[in-house]
């Protein structure tokens, strides 16, 4: 019998310097990846006609799969390095797995298929919700993982550029209410329809379906193109910003660990493992990490020249 502490190291993503189950992250990232093709050639309807039997026992097959991850994953997570750490009970542990967002996910992603056997209606809606299943991709990409964590630590900030951004747009649909309803009452006949004219302008989208008319009208919605070209550029300076100072972290991270293998003026050859795993882990590069070992290599080799 295999043991849970074997599955939970098939399904942790493997890394370069560990590769022993990669061939498990191969298999589910391709399962993912044919999913969302059959997605995409089922919204074709001459294709979805001609081989819906297809597409249906694919769909069975990839469910089949992705429950007995969904399950082995909330069975066995209680043996992951991050879930070890932790205080509680087993139960306790897989609790707080199912409730973390890959957790929910996993399950989105799988729910209605199941759906169908107990709701007599037609789902083709819940389609949609099988796009989640791109999102399992998060647990195989670095790059993923540094924008979640980017949100994360950018929350507060993006949310109130978003405020800003919802008064402005508020208070730009009420005057744009005021001096249009009049001319153009098809368009600005309420202050949520004229909404609709705030957000395309405010985000610089521009579709042109709604446009002001008067003089003053046209006066106001150039001030408020002015001022969204700012409010745009807003989130997405709080993001960049958030991006390099993650990378700037990691590197500041590596960088200390670099440090403890030169404590003693050389290289610890034991602290090879250990650097090799914590590059894989941070995701930086071979030259990156060759770069400032070679930096730190020198600062020792001068400090010893000194004394």
């Amino acid at each position: 019998m295999i043991a849970r502490t074997e599955i939970a190291q098939w399904l942790e993503p493997s890394s370069e310097h560990d590769k022993r189950y990669l061939w498990v992250d191969i298999g589910l990232i391709l399962l993912i990846g044919l999913n969302i093709i059959a997605m995409i050639l089922q919204s074709i309807e001459s294709i979805d006609q001609r081989y819906n039997s297809q597409f249906f026992y694919f769909e069975l097959f990839s469910v089949s799969i992705f429950t007995l991850e969904y399950a082995a994953r909330i069975w066995s997570c209680v043996d992951t390095p991050y879930y070890q750490q932790q205080a509680g009970t087993k139960m306790q542990k897989r609790l707080r797995y199912i409730c973390s967002p890959l957790a929910i996910i996993d399950l989105l992603a799988i729910l209605p298929f199941y759906l169908g056997f107990f709701i007599q209606s037609d789902l083709r809606y819940l389609r949609v919700f099988r796009l989640l299943r791109v999102f399992k991709l998060t647990r195989y990409s670095r790059a993923m993982q540094l924008l979640l964590n980017v949100f994360k630590e950018e929350r507060y900030s993006l949310f109130a550029a978003f405020a800003v951004l919802f008064i402005i747009m508020l208070v730009a649909a009420c005057a744009m209410y005021s001096l249009e309803k009049d001319i153009q009452p098809e368009h600005f006949s309420s202050i949520p329809q004229a909404m609709w004219w705030s957000l395309v302008t405010l985000t610089t989208v521009g579709y042109g379906d709604v446009t002001p008319v008067t003089d003053l009208g046209r006066l106001f919605g150039g001030l408020i193109t002015i001022v969204g070209i700012g409010m745009v550029a807003l989130p997405a300076g709080i993001l960049a910003s958030g991006f390099s100072e993650q990378l700037s972290r990691r590197r500041q991270f590596y960088q200390l660990a670099l440090d403890q293998a030169f404590k003693d003026g050389q290289f610890d050859a034991a602290a090879e493992p250990l650097l090799k795993r914590l590059r894989a882990e941070l995701g930086i590069s071979h030259t990156e990490a060759g770069i400032l070992r070679e930096l730190m290599e020198k600062r020792y080799q001068a400090m010893h020249c000194q004394d």
